[in-house]
């Protein structure tokens, strides 16, 4: 088990040297330097390019590229943000939490209603309860979290008046985030589980507890459900991944001051050392994410856990 969780830890640093490549690139690519950016547009040229000479941005990309993977590396910096000046990381942890307590609850609302929507669908299937399920799920998957986002905020915020247009200064201000970036994972889950219910349901094993007399009760949710729960887990824990770099879109609809608007913010300002420290954080706890997910594997079936054994 050690020795593949060690793998899995090695396999990941290609990933996150890549995710830092492309957004290099990409923030390279944009029109702009941090000479500008941090002395104005008023400032004389030959400020601008002295200052971007002492930062190392007259360089050539790859320059560039390997002195910033050898700051990482040698001396664990990740730069200045060009804004302020600070640390990037004092901005990134402070926001962190916000973003972080959006995406949990949206991940704990959206496995509820997904799971048991589904089960729902897979016992009933083919009555009416399920097709409208399933129509609804259909339609909530196809549809941009930013539309829904500001047509709850219409509703609720504009017309109704119960609930804030923005911010977090209360409980009430996670209410239209939440339900927002929960509403198409719910839907994506509700499909999942019904499909892999469904598929549990007609097993061998299910049909001999049928046989044998257990309680329906028993046999949905002591022998169909724990073997449909492999792919809803790994559903639930690439849903709590994306919704963490998802919360970009929707935290900039509703004005939330987490790590997505952070992130905007600074791609708006070319801001290179903020936007690269981010999204590294974000590639980071995605692959700790689907880590966990891998590990947890083993608890819900005995099978894979002899395996990591053997």
């Amino acid at each position: 088990m050690y020795k593949y969780v060690g793998k899995r830890i090695l396999l990941t640093i290609p990933v996150l040297l890549g995710a830092i490549l492309l957004v290099y690139a990409i923030m390279y690519l944009t029109p702009g330097d941090p000479g500008t950016l941090i002395l104005g547009i008023t400032a004389k040229p030959e400020d601008i390019a002295a200052l971007n000479h002492k930062l190392g941005a007259d360089q050539p990309f790859f320059q560039q590229f390997f002195n910033y993977l050898k700051n990482i590396f040698t001396r664990f910096d990740f730069g200045n943000s060009y804004r302020s000046g600070k640390p990037v990381f004092d901005s990134i942890l402070a926001r962190f939490p916000t973003t972080f307590k959006l995406a949990l609850m949206s991940m704990v609302l959206s496995s509820i209603l997904g799971i048991a929507l589904g089960i729902v669908s897979a016992v009933k299937q083919y009555s009416w309860l399920d097709n409208l399920l399933t129509t609804l799920a259909m339609f909530f998957s196809a549809m941009p979290g930013f539309w829904l986002g500001l047509m709850l905020m219409v509703i609720f915020a504009l017309k109704l008046g119960i609930l804030p247009f923005g911010g977090v200064d209360s409980w009430k201000g996670y209410v239209l985030p939440v339900i927002t970036l929960s509403i198409g994972a719910a839907a994506s889950q509700m499909r999942l589980t019904r499909s892999t219910m469904l598929e549990a349901i007609r097993t061998d094993y299910v049909r001999t507890a049928k046989s044998k007399g257990a309680p329906p009760k028993t046999v949905i949710w002591k022998h169909a459900l724990r073997n449909a729960l492999l792919p809803v887990v790994t559903s639930m824990g690439m849903n709590f991944g994306a919704s963490l770099g998802g919360a970009v879109i929707i935290e900039t609809v509703f004005g939330v001051p987490g790590l997505g608007m952070l992130i905007v913010e600074s791609i708006r300002q070319k801001d290179t050392p903020m936007v690269l420290a981010a999204t590294l954080f974000l590639a980071v706890l995605f692959c700790l994410v689907m880590l966990v997910v891998d590990i947890l594997y083993a608890y819900i079936d005995p099978r894979i856990k002899a395996k990591y054994k053997s």
